[in-house]
């Protein structure tokens, strides 16, 4: 009997982290979401509404406002047979607890030989834009990006933000899903249903013969902007079709996991 198939539908990126979220819920029994206001009010931006009533108190629930807490709660849950979903409120908080990623999460795998999982999947948000000053704004995906263990993923659309944090939950590793403020109001085909984009994997927007572009997260919305800017330049011809993009000039990447490059990416740059 052949698979059904899903449905396209237009979300916001802000919902398609929802579906995400429940998706995840319903497929993992032992995972549960814990954060600074979840429950209650559904996360500052909203994308946990309705879970609580959906899937109750037991699996959403609030902490006190010790970011320290929280994470310790996540790698201690993981390490003892729970998928945790742990909610750092923004990025620029992570210093608060950056001894429990750096130095437990990512590391405790390692140092019991294997024999312990860390399945936790950290949701944070990053990124400038919002007005909302120095200690909100920042987007520090290159601390943890450089701390061997951990695996981070940013969403450039909702398709991908419903994707990647599926696949996040479904790893047996640490996997830190870094969403972008500014996104949130952004909107896209996501199914219905659960599916997961593969880690460590980037994505060849629109190919070409001519430029290597490699952006990640919201910049690549920019690089695509840029790349149409130049197309109407003096000096910069491109034959192609609007249909199918034959004979394009760019190639543009999107980078949506910081992992080992493979062998897409590898020929893209290969070519020049």
């Amino acid at each position: 009997m052949a698979e059904p198939q899903l449905q396209p539908r237009k979300l916001p990126y802000v919902s398609a982290i929802t579906d995400g979220v429940r998706e995840v819920l319903k497929e993992q029994e032992n995972s549960f979401v814990i954060g600074e206001d979840v429950a209650g009010a559904g996360s500052v931006y909203g994308y946990y509404k309705g879970l609580l009533e959906e899937f109750g108190p037991d699996r959403i629930f609030d902490t006190p406002i010790s970011e320290e807490g929280i994470m310790g709660l996540g790698v201690g849950a993981g390490a003892t047979g729970c998928r945790p979903i742990v909610d750092l409120m923004f990025m620029d908080f992570m210093g608060e607890c950056m001894d429990e990623i750096a130095n437990q999460l990512a590391k405790m795998r390692y140092m019991f030989g294997g024999s312990a999982k860390l399945p936790v999947t950290m949701l944070t948000m990053a990124g400038a834009g919002a007005s909302l000053a120095a200690q909100h704004s920042q987007s520090l995906e290159a601390w943890v990006c450089h701390v061997p263990g951990l695996k981070v993923v940013m969403p450039t659309t909702p398709y991908d933000a419903k994707g990647l944090i599926i696949a996040a939950a479904r790893d047996d590793n640490p996997v830190i899903v870094v969403l972008n403020k500014m996104s949130l109001a952004m909107t896209g085909e996501v199914p219905e249903g659960s599916y997961s984009i593969p880690l460590g994997k980037a994505n060849i927007v629109r190919p070409g013969t001519n430029y290597t572009i490699i952006a990640l997260g919201r910049m690549l919305h920019e690089a695509l902007k840029a790349a149409k800017e130049l197309k109407r330049s003096e000096g910069v011809f491109v034959l192609c079709s609007m249909k199918d993009y034959v004979k394009e000039v760019f190639e543009i990447s999107g980078f949506d996991s910081f992992l080992p490059i493979e062998s897409n990416l590898d020929a893209a740059v290969e070519k020049f």
